[in-house]
């Protein structure tokens, strides 16, 4: 088995849930590469804060939809990462009815494909070393479905089953897949509602109120461990009681 601290991937850095998950590995000296697409302005500054923790931090900018850019990425690390954090993602609110072909393709290339073609590029070394683990960061959607948010939910559903086949696949080699699948976090995709609205959303939570990035980062950090060797194709969801 792989000796050492394995370097770890995390797509969608810059985002909130991106951001307290490379924080919380650094804060164990677990090294990084931070992927990006456009926010390199809040890469810099993570990069910088993992760093001032002591651990080597790298950024990586592509397009998760462009499977070519995926390839380059994996190209362009020095060291291949034995830990993935697939984290990049876009959300979607609004009627089923209203949804395009065009919106389809979108929320399916960035949610869905990017994670199946980053895990792909990633298990071959994770194979050669007999060691790995991968965390697919979900949506609480993804296991219930959300009214006005069907598209989002189909993706994160694809997401959860991938998980589960996934690690069935992999597990003979000493490689975890799971996924984390928050509830109603502060920030991020919560943002598009009014404080009345995230109020009543708390209201609705029994450990009334929302979570916190760092909640969901403390999930994926102890299934990038070595201790988690044994818990594989879970679907573990940081929702404070929401949907159980």
């Amino acid at each position: 088995m792989h000796q050492g601290t394995p370097w770890a991937l995390i797509t969608g850095s810059s985002g909130e849930i991106g951001q307290a998950i490379a924080v919380c590995l650094a804060e164990v000296g677990v090294p990084l590469y931070l992927h990006y697409h456009q926010a390199e302005s809040k890469i810099d500054a993570l990069v910088q804060k993992c760093q001032t923790l002591g651990v080597s931090t790298g950024k990586l900018q592509a397009d998760l939809r462009d499977p070519a850019q995926i390839t380059a990425m994996f190209e362009a690390m020095p060291i291949a990462p034995l830990l993935i954090v697939n984290n990049a993602s876009v959300d979607h609110v609004g009627l089923f009815s209203d949804v395009s072909v065009e919106m389809f393709d979108e929320m399916m290339h960035i949610n869905v494909r990017s994670s199946f073609l980053v895990s792909q590029a990633a298990v071959p070394a994770m194979l050669r070393e007999r060691y790995g683990r991968i965390v697919n960061v979900s949506s609480i959607w993804g296991m219930t479905g959300g009214s006005c948010e069907v598209l989002y939910s189909l993706s994160k559903g694809a997401i959860n089953t991938f998980t589960k086949a996934l690690a069935k696949e992999l597990a003979p080699n000493g490689i975890t897949v799971n996924a984390v699948a928050p509830g109603a976090i502060e920030g991020g995709m919560m943002q598009k509602f009014s404080a009345d609205e995230l109020a009543m959303i708390a209201e609705e939570i029994p450990a009334s109120r929302l979570g916190r990035p760092e909640e969901v980062a403390a999930v994926v950090r102890f299934l990038l461990t070595r201790e988690a060797s044994y818990v594989t194709g879970q679907i573990i969801s940081p929702n404070g009681g929401w949907y159980t």
